[in-house]
This record gives structure tokens, C-alpha cells and sequence, in this order.
């Protein structure tokens, strides 16, 4: 019974080993077969192509084409286009400060940048870019449409754009100029709330924010981070700058084809700046690292995100030189960004807890007709000024020397007025 059995198993396990072989050798020849294809149809194209073209733009062809088809942010880098992707991480370089991606095959702006000739301009996220100059975006590769809106300072290009509730395609005139962002901005504001803009996560967010954001903290009552239009940028700066607000736990997750590719970045209590109640506001425009900053802090509960759905590019690129000299390489998508909670932003985006649209806030008209107290004759002026130990003729806080945001000032934007409106509405809930 023993030798029966023994032979058995041997034989399952011949079988098996003869499948394992043969896929592999099917597996092999099918490789071959693909590389055979691809190198004839290089050859082809080579000989028989109207206009004389060689091997080496054959091929650098082949390779845009192909990561172009895989996704709309894989792509290949020539040396013009990998030197220029390093200007500007390290964040100055010349164009019009306009971020834009694929979506459905079309151009579409991402977001434009603070203070550049894009966002002076008026170009707004979501709009699709139909034509540079003359030239059609038809079929045209990211990195070529970069390259054709990059060029000397001063000159001008033209953008053909079509916008949402707008009948008929507008037409921009924008010159060029040296981009230098300034990703981050802190200001005080009126009501003791202190406003943080970071416009794009550049290798300086992390950093600048230790630098500029305890000088206000002293007396602040709470935080208004403003991610609007924020394209993204470097993954360390976004997890590094979710660690300056909380104490622990997971911040973001990435996962790869292979459930082992996943690797997981947590907070680190030492680096905690402050606990100051916080709103983050974002927009369609706020990409990527942006949306890993805010759907990290408000998984944890540490802020409420005010605003409207962000853009959901949740994916993770890597860039991997093609050569010794390391001036060319590809942009592969490698894996997904997952958030503490373990959802997925990838064509999703995060959904603001408290949705509030772009424009001026509400006000009420014809308060000058009401009457009130401080209108009669004799309203006791004098003994509120004794109780309230303020001159009721000159109460608002001036702070000398700083770039202060008024309160008159958030009626101009609703979204920021709504945001500092939870903000204070948390802290009296706190006290």
C-alpha cells in the first residue's frame, strides 16, 4: 500500500512538473515572438517610412508611444525633458506656471500656479487646452505639450481653452517669465487664526514650514491650510509635512501589483509641531500630494477639509534613468497611494467634509436703513467704552509690519470664509 502510494505521488508530481515546464517554454516562445514582432516592425518603418528617419527616433518614438498607451502619467524623458523635470523640483524654471495632465485623452489644466503668468492671467483648473500657439493638442504627447508652453522669458504663446459653462473656446495671450515658486506662505490673520498656503510640494515645503510656521503659533487660536490648485510634487514633503500635525499612526500606504509591494509611512511624535484645531481647504485643482495631505488629516480626525472634490491622482510614479549618464529616463507608474483609512484616491479624489464653492461669500444689502442701538442719540457710548475697556470708535487689532488677512477681506473668498467660520465654530465647541 505504502509503494502504491509512494508511486502515486510521484507521479502527480511528474505531471506537474511537466505542465510547470511546458507554460514555461509556451511562455518563452510567446516572449520571442513579441520581441521578434516589435524588432520587424522597427525594421520596417526604418526601410519603407516616406521621409528618411533613423533608427535611434524610431525607437525613441516607440518608447513615448508605449508608456504614453500605459497610463497619462507614465511617459518617456528625453534629456531636454528629464533636465527640465529637475529644474523643477528644485523649484525655479522658465514657462508659464500651468500644471497640466491627460484626462480622457484631452490637455486639461491641473491647476495654474500662485503669482505666475498663468494664474495672472486667468487660466483656471479643468480647463482643456485645444491649441499652443497654432498647434493642435490633438494627439500630442504630455512632455511635447510641455516643451511647447516652455520657452525664452518675455516672449508669448497663445492658449486655445475650453471651459465649463463658457459657449465658445477663449483665447489667452500669456508671456513667458522665470518661474520661482514660493511653495509656502504663512500669514497672521484679523481673528488670530493663522493662514498656511502651500501652492505645490517642492523639495523646500517641509522645511519652510518649520522655519515660518512656530513664529505664529504663540498666540494662534487655529489653522487654515489652504491646498487649492496644489498640483502636488514630492511624496517625502507630503508625508513629511502630515507629520508636523499629528502624533502617530499611518499617513499614507502604496501598493504595487504584488500584495508584498506594500509599503507603509507612519507619523513620528518628535516631529509634532502643533495641536491647533485645523481646516484644509481643496479644490478640483488640489493633485496628488496635496490630496494625500488632506485625506490623511482628515482620516485621522485631525482637520475638517472644506471645499470642493480634489482632482484623484492617486498614483505613484518612479523615475528610472535609461542610461549610465543618468540624462534620460522613463516615468513609470509603480503603484496606487491608499490613505490611513485604506481608500483609494486614484480617479476618485477626496471629498470635502463640508462643501463649499469658489467666489465671493454672501452679503446682505441695505444695512444702512436698520436702526440700532449705536444709531441714537444717546446710546451710553461712553459707558460701553468704560465696560468693554475698548473705544468702540477704533476696535480692530492693527498688527504693525505684517501681511495681515482682514476679515473684511474673507468676503472676497467664500471658500476661505467658510473654512475660518468651522474653524471658529470648533474652538467654541472646545472651550
Amino acid at each position: 500500500m505504502f509503494y502504491k502510494l509512494f508511486f502515486g505521488i510521484l507521479i502527480v508530481f511528474s505531471v506537474i512538473g511537466c505542465a510547470d515546464q511546458k507554460e514555461t517554454v509556451e511562455s518563452t516562445q510567446s516572449r520571442l515572438d513579441s520581441l521578434s514582432k516589435l524588432t520587424k516592425v522597427l525594421g520596417t518603418v526604418e526601410k519603407y517610412y516616406v521621409d528618411d528617419i533613423k533608427l535611434e527616433e524610431i525607437v525613441d518614438k516607440a518608447i513615448k508611444g508605449l508608456l504614453q498607451e500605459l497610463d497619462a502619467h507614465s511617459a518617456y524623458m528625453d534629456k531636454k525633458y528629464f533636465s527640465e523635470m529637475q529644474v523643477q523640483m528644485k523649484g525655479e524654471f522658465g514657462g508659464l506656471g500651468i500644471v497640466v495632465g491627460l484626462r480622457d485623452g484631452a490637455l486639461t489644466v491641473i491647476s495654474p500656479i500662485d503669482d505666475t503668468p498663468a494664474d495672472k492671467a486667468g487660466i483656471k483648473a479643468g480647463d482643456i487646452i485645444l491649441k499652443i500657439d497654432e498647434k493642435s493638442t490633438l494627439n500630442v504627447a504630455l512632455d511635447e505639450a510641455v516643451g511647447l508652453m516652455r520657452g525664452a522669458p518675455k516672449t508669448k504663446v497663445s492658449l486655445t481653452v475650453v471651459r465649463k459653462n463658457e459657449l465658445k473656446p477663449l483665447v489667452f495671450e500669456i508671456v513667458r517669465d522665470i518661474i520661482d515658486l514660493k511653495s509656502v506662505s504663512v500669514k497672521p490673520m484679523e481673528n488670530g487664526m493663522v493662514y498656511v498656503r502651500v501652492s505645490t510640494f517642492d523639495e523646500k515645503v517641509v522645511s519652510s514650514l518649520k522655519e515660518q510656521l512656530p513664529k505664529h503659533l504663540k498666540d494662534a487660536k487655529g489653522i487654515v491650510l489652504d491646498l487649492r490648485n496644489n498640483p502636488g510634487g514630492s511624496l517625502k514633503e507630503a508625508i513629511g509635512m502630515v507629520d508636523l500635525f499629528i502624533d502617530s499612526g499611518v499617513i499614507v500606504s502604496q501598493k504595487g501589483r504584488s500584495a508584498t509591494d506594500e509599503e507603509k509611512y507612519f507619523a513620528n511624535k518628535s516631529n509634532t509641531l502643533t495641536r491647533l484645531p485645523m481646516v484644509v481647504i481643496i479644490n478640483g485643482g488640489s493633485a496628488s500630494a496635496s490630496e494625500i495631505v488632506s485625506g490623511a488629516l482628515q482620516d485621522h480626525k485631525r482637520a475638517v477639509v472644506v471645499g470642493e472634490k480634489s482632482f484623484g491622482k492617486g498614483s505613484v510614479q518612479v523615475v528610472l534613468p535609461l542610461n549610465e549618464a543618468e540624462d534620460e529616463a522613463i516615468k513609470l507608474t509603480i503603484a496606487k497611494y491608499y490613505l490611513p483609512n485604506g481608500r483609494s484616491i486614484q480617479a476618485v479624489g477626496v471629498d470635502p467634509d463640508i462643501i463649499s464653492h469658489a467666489g465671493e461669500a454672501v452679503v446682505a444689502n441695505g444695512d444702512d436703513l436698520k436702526v440700532k442701538e449705536a444709531d441714537l442719540k444717546k446710546h451710553l457710548e461712553e459707558e460701553l467704552d468704560k465696560v468693554n475697556g475698548v473705544s468702540t470708535k477704533n476696535n480692530v487689532k492693527q498688527k504693525n509690519g505684517e501681511d495681515t488677512i482682514t476679515n473684511s477681506d474673507l468676503y472676497k473668498d467664500n471658500q476661505l470664509k467658510t473654512a475660518v467660520d468651522i474653524l471658529q465654530a470648533i474652538i467654541l465647541i472646545k472651550k
